[in-house]
């Protein structure tokens, strides 16, 4: 099997690279982010806050959540449901961000993720994929911007939706995402020695993506 692991900090473009990387190769494009994302959606129906550590885990514990390609688009299911269109917004996003900190919630994905690796030919993006998840991996990739370029992205996708935002608050957001982490007790955001640096703040994805595919080459 042939594994790639694309890690970086949040906006700087992983998931839309690493799918456009897997389409162009044939692999499986295993989307991490959206698994948390889903086990946070659970937390959030199930009226459980951030902040309760031990109910988080419970309500992790006892949902299924499982990745499937339906006409070449990802579909996420939570306990057989389809929940792609609901973990997307900034609610699902916060609460994402303050669950992933618990280390029973990161080893409850991880062995899931680890499986799946295991049966095919995949790119995976996250935070530490190449560190913790897939350390194996084939050929890793760090993939960052700068911060004023993810803020700047983020409020074009916002606006395009008709999203009132303001891109200072959107990149004081970031910056409080990154930090958290980066500075996580548990498998924080870093860059592993093996990894290729890869710095996507004045290219095209297109660019981005052939980088990556020659790295592969190689």
């Amino acid at each position: 099997m042939y594994n790639i692991a694309i890690d970086g900090p949040a906006g700087a473009g992983k998931s839309t690279i690493a799918k456009l990387v897997a389409k162009k190769l044939g692999f499986i494009y295993v989307d991490t982010g959206s698994m948390y994302r889903t086990l946070a959606l659970a937390c959030i129906r199930a009226g459980v806050s951030a902040e309760e550590k031990d109910k988080v885990v419970d309500v992790c514990n006892s949902v299924q959540v499982s990745l499937e390609y339906v006409d070449g688009n990802q579909v996420v299911r939570l306990n057989g449901e389809d929940v792609s269109g609901y973990i997307r917004n900034e609610e699902v996003g916060n609460m994402t961000s303050a669950i992933a900190v618990y280390e029973p919630v990161r080893e409850i994905l991880v062995k899931m993720q680890q499986k799946i690796a295991t049966e095919q030919d995949l790119v995976m993006d996250g935070r530490d994929i190449g560190s913790v998840v897939l350390p194996n991996a084939n050929l890793k990739i760090y993939l960052t911007a700068s911060v004023e370029t993810r803020a700047r992205r983020r409020y074009k996708e916002l606006v395009e939706k008709g999203v009132e935002c303001d891109i200072n608050e959107i990149a004081k957001d970031i910056e409080d995402r990154d930090y958290r982490d980066m500075h996580r007790e548990v498998s924080p955001l870093t860059q592993t020695e093996d990894a290729v640096l890869v710095d996507s703040s004045d290219m095209t994805i297109d660019e981005v993506v052939e980088k990556i595919i020659s790295y592969v080459n190689k």
